[in-house]
């Protein structure tokens, strides 16, 4: 996964001026609180899992970069069966032109990824739109590429790899990415993933299919849920692992749908 080197430091970036030199100050480990949803949450059916995190230091400071995300979610949940990424696009064409040059059935999901970076005295924030899209299969593994568009400080297109991997219960899986190191600019400091939000699933995502010589768009299923609740709900959890090799972990749970009334 180190393949993912440059990605998510211009996705999430800032910029310290070239000139700007920052006094090293020690760093206190960093807060970290995740958050889950299922949508719709309907046993048996259909639904999009948004998840997201956010990474707090203490006031006036930015966190070390994150280096290595490892997302866990509930098992049960049929992702291979969403109907989701039924066409792939290679990390190249991603490279090239981003994801309009991709096919519209590769794409899983959306997000944002908020960054800071200290500028002198000042700590500078971006926000940046991400796009899911499922890369080609590795050693029989669903490949997922994150697509950021970085703005302002600095411009810059770039994709992170992650991997769909098997993980031990009460967990069905995990999402793992390799969180790239960018310096804001040259001799700058690299920037700080503070915050993200995601999708995966149908909502806001359309395919097409081809029916009686006519293309049809339509929405895809999305991932599957179980037909009964795990006791004390579906469980998420995540491990981050920070520049300075400290790691911390969050965990959330999405509690069970309410019972529908008999009536």
């Amino acid at each position: 996964m180190r393949v993912a080197r440059r990605l998510l430091a211009a996705v999430v970036s800032g910029a310290t001026l070239a000139g700007a030199c920052l006094a090293p100050a020690a760093h206190a480990a960093p807060r970290v609180t995740l958050n889950a949803a299922l949508t719709p949450e309907r046993l048996g059916h259909g639904t999009t899992i948004g998840f997201g995190f956010q990474i707090t230091a203490p006031a006036g400071e930015v966190p070390l970069p994150v280096t290595e995300i490892d997302l866990r979610y509930p098992s049960g949940l049929g992702i291979a069966v969403s109907g989701l990424g039924l066409a792939t696009c290679r990390v190249e064409r991603l490279q090239a032109a981003g994801p309009r040059r991709c096919p519209a059935n590769s794409i899983m999901g959306y997000g944002t990824v908020l960054a800071e970076i200290p500028l002198g005295p000042e700590i500078v924030q971006e926000a940046t739109r991400v796009t899911i899209v499922r890369g080609p299969t590795q050693d029989g593994h669903i490949a997922l590429l994150f697509n950021a568009d970085g703005g302002d400080p600095i411009s810059a297109q770039i994709v992170l790899p992650g991997l769909l991997l098997p993980t031990p219960p009460p967990y069905g899986g995990r999402i793992n990415l390799d969180v790239p190191l960018v310096p804001s600019l040259p001799a700058g400091p690299d920037v700080s993933v503070v915050e993200m939000h995601a999708t995966l699933g149908p909502e806001h995502v359309t395919y097409y299919e081809r029916l009686r010589g006519r293309t049809v768009a339509y929405r895809p299923r999305g991932v599957l849920l179980p037909n009964s609740c795990p006791r004390g709900g579906f469980p998420f959890a995540a491990a981050f692992t920070f520049l300075d090799g400290a790691q911390t972990n969050a965990v959330t749970t999405v509690p069970c749908p309410r019972r529908r009334s008999s009536r």
